[in-house]
């Protein structure tokens, strides 16, 4: 079978079905819905499509789904469409074999989802002709709140450790009000004053 352009591919994955891809010893993927041989370019199509797939080794029948997705990642960024900050990549390896590692992918699927939700809201606010005078600093604002979101999950997660980087900024306590200072002062030589003039009494 000759192999299509993700273009022409259909992906054959109705609502809230799951399309099956085999993976052949000679590393070709064949789409069982479509029954035609397809790339990681037509999965990553059917990724940006929302079309949900598994991948099994056609031998073992082993689900290889997570390190084909891997692969489609690489393949992205050897390409130059550079997405991941080297400092990330470098904080994923450490993390394995970690005590969080267990906690890790959940919450990073957590932060993709906020972070997917934040994009599609500032999407919908533009196309929508909303008048935005700001865009760049309500986008930030929505992933900060995100980022506190997240915080708390990543609290409940672990039960109470949370990564520095992930803690919301501590605020600065409440500035006392000049008067009220003044005030507490006047009290305090108010006090004085009488127990002065208390011991001036008890000696004259």
């Amino acid at each position: 079978m000759a192999e299509t352009s993700p273009e022409t591919t259909p992906h054959h994955g109705s609502a809230g079905s799951v399309v099956t891809i085999k993976k052949y010893a000679n590393r070709r993927l064949y789409n069982t819905a479509t029954s035609a041989y397809v790339t990681l370019d037509h999965l990553a199509q059917m990724v940006r499509d929302r079309v949900d797939f598994v991948v099994f080794d056609a031998k073992s029948g082993d689900d290889i789904t997570r390190s084909i997705l891997t692969q489609i990642i690489l393949e992205a960024e050897s390409s130059g469409n550079n997405l991941l900050p080297v400092g990330f990549l470098r904080d994923i390896i450490r993390s394995y074999g970690d005590s969080v590692q267990g906690f890790l992918p959940s919450y990073l699927d957590l932060a993709m989802k906020s972070f997917t939700d934040s994009r599609e809201h500032f999407s919908k606010s533009l196309s929508g002709g909303i008048d935005l005078s700001a865009p760049v600093e309500l986008f930030q604002q929505a992933v900060r709140a995100n980022m506190t979101v997240m915080a708390e999950a990543a609290r409940a997660f672990t039960g109470g450790l949370v990564p520095t980087s992930l803690r919301p900024a501590a605020k600065a306590p409440p500035k006392a009000d000049p008067s009220e200072e003044l005030m507490a002062m006047r009290a305090q030589m108010a006090a004085l004053q009488a127990r002065l003039d208390k011991l001036d009494g008890t000696h004259g």
